[in-house]
């Protein structure tokens, strides 16, 4: 069986670079480095460079090939593409660039790296709300997620329907939606990881790839998947580089984002190991997060 999928699989490479016009036999070593969940990458070695191509079977993944373009077209740095299908990407490969390497998870901890990852991200949400006002109806979006329906699933999934918070959130959930529905939409990541991180060999900049999960939302939720990753240290340092953000986007964030981070790991085939002390917030701090969201909201409409 495995053969056969690695022989499906050289065929797919074969077929997407025939189609950029790389010839197959031009090519040296190919070397899978994944085959999961629709999609295949490869390291492919040619004469003058190594690349790496992505090949998408699921349609919905290949909206990353048009995010390339997208942040291209907003002048947002993203390591180089090569050349592309309707369904694959060649890629430069970071472990041959001369400009980038690969993040590590020691880069988490460095206030120079720090400083030059909130530069691309304030550039990609300064960039983006113009972008989403005239483009993103239909963008992905993770707030979507926060719906009465896809409570009912987490709570069902989770065994918690006995929760007094459950009832909380739901004797608030209009007060709260309309105060996230209040956050202004711009571009944002989604995926923070130093595995996703690109980073000048001389610390100059710093950038993230893979955009299978780009979307809109509000920026307070891109720089609170960063902070939550950094080493105290790096933490002010980004801050400092960003600027300001939203406070209501922040309070609004502290109720929605665990609970829509429960509704997509509910979503998964195994519940992550990540998501259980969602569950004991749940039990713990979700409830007065609720309450002062809300209290100040509630007062005004009565």
């Amino acid at each position: 069986m495995e053969y056969v999928v690695e022989e499906e699989n050289m065929d797919r490479i074969r077929m997407e670079l025939d189609r950029m016009g790389i010839p197959f036999h031009d090519m040296g070593d190919i070397c899978i480095l994944q085959d999961k969940d629709g999609i295949v990458v490869a390291r492919v070695q040619g004469d003058a460079r190594s690349c790496v191509l992505k090949c998408f079977q699921n349609g919905a993944h290949r909206r990353e090939i048009s995010n390339y373009r997208v942040l291209q077209s907003l002048n947002i740095p993203t390591i180089a593409v090569v050349a592309e299908t309707d369904s694959a990407l060649l890629l430069e490969d970071l472990d041959d660039s001369p400009v980038y390497r690969l993040g590590t998870a020691s880069d988490l901890a460095d206030p120079v790296v720090a400083r030059r990852l909130a530069g691309w991200y304030r550039q990609l949400h300064q960039r983006g709300y113009s972008y989403v006002a005239r483009h993103g109806s239909g963008m992905y979006d993770e707030a979507d997620f926060f719906t009465q329906e896809h409570i009912a699933e987490v709570k069902e999934k989770t065994g918690t329907q006995a929760d007094a918070v459950w009832k909380l959130l739901e004797e608030r959930f209009d007060a709260i939606r309309e105060m996230l529905g209040r956050t202004r939409r711009t571009l944002t990541y989604n995926d923070f990881y130093y595995t996703n991180l690109a980073v000048a060999r001389d610390r100059s900049a710093a950038l993230m790839f893979d955009y299978n999960l780009l979307g809109k939302g509000y920026a307070y939720s891109d720089v609170r998947n960063v902070l939550s990753s950094l080493a105290p240290q790096s933490r002010d340092a980004f801050l400092a580089a960003y600027g300001a953000v939203d406070p209501l986007e922040m309070a609004v964030d502290d109720v929605v984002s665990p609970v829509v981070t429960l509704c997509m790991a509910c979503r998964r085939t195994q519940f992550p190991d990540w998501a259980e002390g969602l569950i004991d917030e749940m039990h713990t701090a979700l409830a007065d997060k609720i309450r002062r969201l809300t209290d100040g909201a509630l007062k005004q409409t009565t």
